[in-house]
């Protein structure tokens, strides 16, 4: 078996996570040798008796093959760590997931990535500001990460998809389980059109409170930065904001009533140096993105190919070279030329000089 499919058996057993999962591959060379360690090896390198001794049983009760075959029925995709397609922000982290398990597709990384996350009590307040913001976020060309739990982050997946844009749902149980049930529309609605469902835990693996804090790193782990539109002191979505201030990532919040237990979180924040955020143009401004509808300009334009709209985006913020343009939209040098060519005649882009292209003025 190719190296990759060890990484699943490592993911599927509990005991070693991300990092203890790094350091077996530094010291044995790589996830298939790391599986075929002996007892004596496990131990020798500090993994622990009782632990070494509970990973053998489980891998040799365990059957990769089998668990491949299992994935495969429930039209369930993986990807390692060290795939090409790993998400790249995501991949930066300390204590990346071993394997993300995933239903639907990952929207293409050219476009920027923001969670939003919040109370499950959401308020009439705490509805609108989530629903006008999101709404901003995703007419501004961002993908939409939360954690499909009630309240702001379902609100939060609704509005990217009413509004024709592209959401993650992170979860904190396996792939396929739906959690919470009322959300299974919503669930389907991601999986077959508006984006994908992820989780770093095997599927089968049943909801529960204390696997809600690893979920939350991925939800930041994967954004430019974390939006809190409403929650208590002690919410959860302000452990996804701390998460987020440790891996190095733009922390918002909104200010809410003052004599509104939800609006103690957004303003603990604020008060320890979170971005305030009223309008969608405060974000762009701390994200240094221009505040450009990538969507909508597409629209405008008219009919483009798959191609064109994602050489459109990639030139969205910033004038590339056409060996940039290549490496980014992984399209072949002679029919990227062609391409190229046919969008200076529609006037949507411009040569620049020496192979530099950027967007002409009618799409800027």
């Amino acid at each position: 078996m190719e190296d990759r499919v060890y990484y699943l058996g490592f993911s599927a057993f509990p005991g070693i996570g991300p990092l203890r999962f790094k350091l077996l591959v530094k010291f044995f060379g790589s996830a298939k040798a790391s599986w075929n360690a002996s007892y004596k090896d496990l131990v020798k390198i500090n993994l622990g008796e009782k632990l070494a001794a509970r990973f053998i049983q489980f891998r040799d009760d365990f059957s990769l093959s089998l668990y491949i075959s299992k994935l495969k029925d429930k039209e369930i995709k993986f990807i390692t760590l060290f795939d090409d397609n790993y998400p790249k922000l995501l991949k930066q982290i300390s204590d990346a997931p071993i394997v993300i398990y995933m239903r639907g597709n990952l929207p293409d990384e050219v476009r920027p990535r923001i969670g939003v996350v919040g109370t499950r009590r959401i308020t009439i307040y705490g509805r609108d500001v989530t629903e006008k913001l999101t709404a901003e976020l995703v007419g501004a060309g961002f993908i939409i990460v939360s954690g499909m739990a009630y309240g702001v982050d379902t609100k939060a997946h609704e509005t990217a998809i009413e509004n024709d844009g592209k959401t993650i749902a992170v979860l904190g149980c396996g792939v396929d389980i739906i959690h919470p049930r009322s959300n299974f529309n919503l669930y389907w609605q991601i999986v077959k059109k508006h984006g994908a469902v992820i989780s770093e835990f095997p599927p089968g693996m049943m909801a529960n409170v204390g696997l809600f804090p690893a979920r939350n790193r991925i939800i930041s782990g994967l954004s430019l930065g974390v939006l809190v539109t409403e929650g208590a002191e002690d919410s959860g979505s302000l452990i996804t904001a701390s998460y987020g201030a440790e891996q190095g990532r733009e922390v918002f919040a909104i200010p809410g009533p003052i004599n509104s237990n939800l609006s103690r979180g957004p303003t603990k924040l604020l008060k320890a140096g979170a971005k305030l955020v009223t309008e969608v143009g405060d974000i762009l401004e701390e994200l240094k993105i221009k505040p450009i509808s990538q969507i909508r300009q597409i629209s405008q334009i008219g009919n483009l190919t798959k191609d064109e709209e994602k050489i459109l985006e990639l030139l969205q913020n910033e004038s590339l070279h056409f060996d940039a343009i290549i490496a980014k939209a992984k399209i072949d040098a002679t029919k990227l030329a062609s391409i190229l060519s046919m969008m200076e005649l529609k006037n949507i882009i411009k040569n620049s000089g020496e192979g530099n292209y950027n967007l002409t003025e009618i799409v800027k």
